[in-house]
Parts: C-alpha cells; structure tokens; sequence
C-alpha cells in the first residue's frame, strides 16, 4: 500500500484490516501522518526506492497485490509547481512500476480521478467518455493511467484503475479521517470555517455551467471508496477475467451530483447553524465537475456505495473533535 499514511491510503488500510488482509504500508510521510501507522507493518521510503522495495519483498513474500495511492493532489499547488506534480506522480511511478515488475508483483490497483473526464451536458460520466483533464494534477493521473496501459500491454503487469471524485469523511470508527487543520477540499475548509479557523468559506466558481452556477460535484464517503479498493483486490483476477484484457478502469461514485451551493447547505444544517460564506472566481484548474456512473463497479465488483453526503459530514464534524486527541496539536 503506497500512501497509507494518508487520508484515503490509511482508511483503506482499516478496511483491508477488518476484511482479514495484513496492509503494508511504504510511505514518504510527505504529506501522510506517522500516527496512521501505528500497528501495521510500514515502510518509510520514497514509493521509487527500489532497495526499500527489494526488503518489503523480501520480509513479505506473501504480498499479493499492491495498492497505488502515494500522489500529491492539491489542484491550485499543481498549477502553480506542475514540474514536482509530474516528477511525483508520473515519473515516480514509472520507477515503482519498474520495481514492481523486477520483482514479481504483478497486480496493481492505482487510485485515480474522475477529474479526467470532459464536462457532459448531463454531468453523469461512464467508463468510456471523453477525457479532458483541466488541471496538471489531473494530466499527471491521465498519464499514470496511459504508463499503466502501455505497460500492462508489454510486461507481465495487470492493473484496474480506479477513478473517483471527491472524497468525504472519516473511518467510522474514527482510526483515521483529514488530517490537514484546514484541508485544500471543500469539506475540509467548510470544517476549518465551523471551527472557526478561517473567517469564512470561500466558495469559488459561482458563474459554472450548472443549474445554480457552482461546480458539480460527486461526493463519496471515504469508506465506500476504502471498501471499493478492497473488492478490487479480492477480485482482482475475476475482474481482468470479465475484461479478457491486462487492464480495466472501473468509475466509483454514488450515482448522483451535488452542487457546491447544495454541500454548504447540506453542512449548515448538520452544523446547525449558518458559516460565513464569500464567492469568488474559479481557482485555476477548477473543474465545472461532474458524477460518476457506477453501474459497472455494481456489475463487476459487486460495490455500491451505503454511506450518504450528509453521512460524510457528519463523520467529518466527529472527526474534527477528535482529530487533536489521535494526532496531537499541530
């Protein structure tokens, strides 16, 4: 597991727990918390350092499969340093791919985006729309996906891509959740207002082809899309098999849009009362957005989503509560 020390690599990790796997996590800490490894088996190495590789294997040569999350993936930082965006993310894995080959690790799950798509009239997007990825962290998860392709047609490497768009919430049992005080996505900085850590929210990017002008977008419980990576490990093989190639992309979503507008709402009311909210332009690479069609991960992976938006919020606020007691003040 590349990035479980992070926010979504670590929430994957519970569910691979309470499925019965062992995670191993390798981890730069660049961004990832130390606290989020306590208990598991983890490596702190940058995800190209082939001698670390060359160790994990040789301590766990029962590693069946590796879960590819390590990725830097704050959009406005991306447009402003895209060079450390395409050195992390594409260049980097390029490398870990090349380990992994080398030593015999074949099955790679790669965390994605839906932020690849071109914006439809009907906002829904399918495993086989046009892709126009808008900002240079969303090129870098295009590329990884494209390296990942051509290497699967000419290695013995198999890949399912996953592709997904916002993430929400927190491990229900509350392990682990955002660990950034005031985090670059919308929950995050709509928690940081409540708490009264920014003097508002900004909402960016009100005059968007939309019914109310904000941005669409399809917000997932972090634990639906942790439970989603664990069914593609299990079924790994089965999935390749159905797709009768090296390579498969599945869409994880809950099947519907929320506006930007709608998400402030949503969280005012499980707040119970109103934030300071001030709009702005879009932010560079801001994306008009979309959701995700998950029928095909309903078909393939037998995985639909169970937790709701307002769920996600309200682990999001017990989350925030909680978060100095299980990381420390920072």
């Amino acid at each position: 597991m590349t990035g479980g020390a992070g926010y979504i690599g670590s929430t994957i990790c519970s569910a691979l727990e309470d499925a019965g796997h062992t995670p191993v996590v390798l981890d730069s800490l660049y961004r990832g918390r130390r606290e989020f490894t306590t208990g598991r088996i983890f490596y702190e190495a940058d995800v190209a350092d082939r001698a670390t590789l060359n160790t994990i294997v040789a301590d766990h040569p029962e590693i069946g499969c590796t879960v590819h999350c390590a990725a830097r993936i704050v959009v406005p930082e991306s447009v402003l340093d895209p060079s450390s965006y395409w050195r992390e993310n594409v260049s980097k894995t390029l490398q870990l791919c090349d380990n992994l080959a080398a030593v015999g690790l074949a099955r790679i799950v790669y965390s994605s985006s839906a932020s690849l798509y071109a914006l439809t009239e009907r906002f829904e997007v399918s495993e086989d729309d046009p892709l126009a990825p808008s900002s240079p962290y969303a090129r870098t998860k295009q590329a990884v996906e494209m390296l990942l392709a051509d290497l699967c047609g000419g290695t013995d490497l198999r890949a399912i891509v996953l592709r997904y768009f916002n993430p929400v919430g927190a491990d229900p049992l509350f392990r682990t959740g955002p660990y950034e005080a005031e985090g670059s996505h919308v929950l995050g900085q709509l928690v940081a207002t409540a708490e009264g850590q920014r003097p508002w929210f900004t909402l960016t990017g009100t005059d968007h082809p939309t019914p109310d002008g904000t941005g669409v977008r399809d917000y997932v419980h972090v634990w639906d899309l942790a439970r989603a990576h664990v069914a593609a490990v299990e079924r790994f093989d089965h999935v390749l098999g159905l797709a009768d190639k090296p390579i498969d992309v599945i869409n994880l979503g809950t099947g519907s849009g929320t506006s930007v507008r709608e998400l402030v709402t949503m969280f005012e009311r499980a707040l119970g009362r109103s934030i300071p909210v001030h709009e702005a332009p879009a932010r560079p690479g801001d994306a008009v957005g979309g959701y995700a069609n998950a029928d095909k991960a309903a078909r393939v992976l037998d995985w639909r989503t169970e937790l709701t938006v307002q769920e996600g919020i309200a682990s999001a606020l017990a989350w925030a509560r909680r978060r100095s007691v299980v990381l420390g003040a920072r």
